[in-house]
């Protein structure tokens, strides 16, 4: 694996993911490909049936002798042209004629990639539904914590954590519609022959690629050519974009654990050592991963399109590239969505330590609220000048907001103490905050209901 690991890692259930990047399980897809092919080739009349029925019965992997494929490998180099030999030998002889018959090598590798790859989606949307889960419990049960604000890593105005999670709630459920949307154009077989254009078999071949895709619950390639790569490219894409979440959470969480902000922290085990040196030493070790395998997977779509514009009708400089990338691109979302759904399921709001940052400023954060009721007797522009004045003489100073306010004779003649206090208390202006969580979280309870209800089947 080509993820960053570290030991929190060795802790985290991944759910069956990582098996289907393991060459076990590729093997297995080469050997269910060869099956479906020569299956939908029989019932196409292309070879006996007879023969499709003993390559299925052969085509398991405990029938295949690895260590002859090894050998054979090391003498004519070649990927797949020594599976395809000890599958052969698996066979009965006569029907060991008709392995792989009409078809070229990539057909069988990268429709066993798009393969492994939508077995792995399908694990993938049922994490994203966990962590939509998770994040709409985190938005109901914060929806009024009220917290600071904060534009350019300083104080805005006011919102709630609640309100918080739900931006990263609703970023994650679009990112489940689009990859959503994406499938049909993503996991596409293809059985076209060396150049794509069925020369072997042209009387069957679209019938023949159309019923393998129907056998292992795929799609087709309209044009089943070698030289498209844009729908890997539209996927790795896609999960650098769900990525891209998970890391917004992380960056937040390793900022907002510092113990100067404190306001939330990671769910710690008893025993978990963050330093060799440093006893004491709590760390981020959820935030970590997410945001290192993040930023490597960033990096892969751009290699990939310079990969894709290769020329002519195949290329393994373009392909074999695209097998590495794209298979990391796999390995590195695991590695953030097993991290995110383990964060978003532990992290611990500490809404009393929010409160107190957000009231650090005496007031503050609130000069928009005091603006904006003066503004119905200043307009707008004074109103923000005479607020602009009062805050900067309050920062400056150190001085206390309130008594500026008060010592301000137009500000004093429209109002009392009372009622500027009222003004300028952050849990008194908040706007929709509440609302908008809570419409969220029920939003996201919907979404994650009907994603954890699809079937997670890996044949």
């Amino acid at each position: 694996m080509r993820a960053f690991y570290d030991s929190k890692s060795k802790t985290i259930d991944d759910q069956g993911l990582r098996y289907l990047f393991t060459d076990e399980f590729k093997y297995k897809t080469w050997l269910m490909f060869e099956a479906k092919l020569a299956e939908a080739q029989a019932e196409e009349g292309f070879i006996p049936q007879w023969a499709a029925d003993q390559i299925g019965e052969s085509a398991k992997i405990e029938n295949i002798d690895f260590e002859e494929m090894d050998r054979i490998y090391q003498k004519i180099g070649h990927g797949f042209v020594p599976f395809l030999k000890v599958l052969v030998k698996a066979c009965p002889e006569e029907s060991g004629k008709y392995v792989h018959y009409g078809i070229t090598t990539q057909n069988i590798q990268q429709s066993s990639q798009m393969y492994m790859a939508w077995c792995a989606h399908k694990k993938f949307m049922h994490l994203l539904g966990q962590i939509i889960n998770n994040l709409s419990h985190l938005v109901e049960d914060n929806k009024d914590s009220v917290m600071a604000g904060r534009t350019h890593g300083r104080h805005a105005t006011p919102i709630t954590y609640g309100y918080k999670a739900s931006v990263w709630l609703s970023d994650f459920i679009d990112a489940a519609e689009r990859l959503k949307e994406s499938e049909k154009r993503v996991f596409r077989i293809m059985m076209g022959g060396a150049v794509g254009v069925y020369s072997t078999m042209p009387e069957v071949g679209p019938e023949v690629q159309k019923r393998v895709a129907e056998l292992v619950g795929m799609y087709e390639m309209p044009v089943p050519s070698r030289n498209l790569s844009t729908h890997k490219l539209e996927y790795m894409m896609d999960l650098a974009l769900l990525c891209n979440i998970c890391h917004k959470i992380g960056e937040e969480v390793y900022s907002t654990t510092l113990e100067e902000i404190a306001e939330v922290s990671e769910g710690f085990t008893p025993g978990t050592v963050g330093s060799s040196t440093m006893p004491h030493k709590i760390n981020p070790k959820l935030a970590k991963g997410i945001i290192a395998n993040s930023q490597k997977l960033y990096s892969l779509p751009a290699v990939g399109m310079y990969s894709a514009v290769r020329p002519y009708e195949g290329d393994s400089s373009s392909y074999m590239l695209f097998d590495g990338i794209f298979e990391e691109s796999l390995e590195l979302t695991t590695e953030v969505l097993l991290r995110a759904e383990e964060l978003t399921r532990t992290i611990v709001p500490h809404p009393e330590r929010m409160l107190k940052n957000v009231l650090n400023n005496h007031g503050l954060d609130n000069t928009e609220n005091v603006m904006m009721h003066m503004a119905k007797k200043l307009g707008k522009d004074q109103a923000h000048s005479l607020l602009y004045e009062i805050a900067i003489k309050t920062e400056r100073e150190g001085s206390e907001f309130i008594d500026n306010l008060m010592a301000n004779e137009t500000i004093a003649r429209e109002f009392d103490r009372e009622e500027l206090e009222a003004m300028i208390d952050p849990r008194n202006y908040t706007g929709l905050a509440s609302r908008i969580a809570d419409e969220q979280s029920k939003r996201g309870y919907a979404v994650a209901k009907a994603l954890l209800d699809e079937e997670v089947t890996v044949k």
